[in-house]
């Protein structure tokens, strides 16, 4: 069943982040129908970010005990309401219920936290690599699914990309729930009643270094990916006067790269110093943010920065995963997982806020980039500080 879960991931994170993809490229022309300002609709993607963060710690508590079925198929029913909920929403109150609530519960359930959590319960041996390829979905949807949306949004309009996106999460949803029927009785339901108390779990948590230092990194991680990227990249194309068919293109190709540097991460994670190719990953993504203070006038340069983004964008996840595994046991792994993937959507619901207020003030993102820059580079030093630990094996009791 292993590989089961790792394929049943990778699909179901493809819908899921082509959804959450879908706002940046839908910014725009909801901007021009709804009279909102690039503030009024950012911070739509802000709240929903907040309920994903609100969400995950109790999803990954959920896959600690019961296994990823009711998450995943649930998830993608929230998913496809909310899809529909958006396209038909007319002002403001209708969009925030649609998209920033029911949506974002969809987010917060079909994500990197429940399904690397689920495939690291399966793997002792390639752990890495496995988590890599399930989670290389948030990646793949993006240039698999992402185009057709965007013929769609340029052909029918904003609204009818939500449509798409709503059938595709229901229809995805039951197909999820049928073949994890066995998951039941998976290795986290049969450790479940093992568990120890939520706040005993907490307390662990919340005394060891090595979480403190993968949760404030993964904040930053946040801010500089979902915050910015996933949210602002298009829009600042747009801003720089880019034709939308090549701007999205390009947003394509860093999907592409992305999902090729996911895998590579995994397949590296299981073979070198882990904290040290996490900082690397995050201080080579710090200096990609170079490139976008001079990509205004060279659409070649916008192309550059995809290539070097996507190779270290959603990378940082199969390490992640490995150090929480290893330094703080997989009997609160989801627990962690969930936690970590909080303090992800709380940066990156600070950054698209601080990128829409910079923009809103500035009329340009060189002050985004700047900030991001320096950010990323504290992320990095950060998991420098972290030790490894491979020796001590995969399954220790407790941080």
């Amino acid at each position: 069943m292993g590989w089961l879960v790792v394929g049943l991931g990778f699909i179901a994170l493809s819908v899921g982040f082509s959804a959450r993809s879908n706002f940046g490229l839908a910014m725009e022309p909801m901007e021009k129908e709804l009279g909102w300002s690039r503030t009024g609709v950012s911070d739509a993607a802000t709240w929903a970010l907040v309920i994903m963060a609100t969400m995950a710690p109790f999803a990954g508590n959920l896959v600690d005990r019961f296994g990823p079925r009711l998450l995943l198929g649930g998830g993608l029913v929230a998913l496809g309401v909310g899809m529909l909920g958006t396209s038909i929403a007319q002002n403001g109150w209708q969009f925030y219920l649609a998209y920033s609530l029911l949506a974002a519960i969809g987010f917060g359930t079909v994500a990197t936290h429940v399904v690397s959590t689920a495939v690291s319960y399966r793997f002792s041996e390639r752990q890495g690599l496995a988590v890599g390829i399930a989670t290389s979905g948030s990646s793949a949807g993006q240039f698999l699914i992402l185009p057709i949306v965007a013929l769609v949004l340029t052909a029918y309009g904003w609204r009818a990309s939500y449509v798409v996106l709503g059938l595709v999460c229901l229809a995805l949803a039951p197909i999820v729930f049928f073949l994890l029927r066995n998951e039941g009785t998976s290795r986290a339901s049969r450790n479940a009643v093992q568990l120890d108390s939520l706040p005993v779990r907490l307390s662990r948590l919340a005394k060891s270094g090595t979480f403190q230092l993968l949760f404030w990194s993964f904040f930053i991680c946040g801010f500089t990916t979902t915050g910015i990227i996933e949210t602002h990249f298009l829009p600042f194309a747009a801003t720089c006067g880019f034709p939308p068919q090549e701007s999205t293109t390009a947003y394509v190709l860093l999907s592409a790269i992305n999902l090729a540097g996911m895998v590579f991460a995994g397949w590296l994670t299981d073979r070198m110093n882990r904290p040290l190719l996490l900082g690397a990953i995050y201080i080579a993504r710090a200096f990609s943010f170079l490139i976008l203070l001079v990509a205004a006038e060279d659409i070649n340069l916008l192309f550059g920065f995809a290539v070097v983004f996507g190779v270290f964008d959603y990378s940082t996840v199969p390490p992640t995963a490995s150090l929480v595994a290893s330094h703080l046991g997989m009997k609160v792994m989801g627990l962690a997982m969930g936690l970590l993937s909080a303090g992800h959507a709380l940066g990156g619901a600070v950054g698209v806020f601080l990128a829409a207020r910079i923009f809103d003030w500035s009329a340009k993102y060189d002050w985004v980039w700047l900030v991001a820059f320096g950010l990323a580079i504290l992320a990095g030093l950060m998991s420098f500080a972290i030790r490894e630990n491979r020796a001590k094996g995969l399954l220790p009791a407790h941080a």
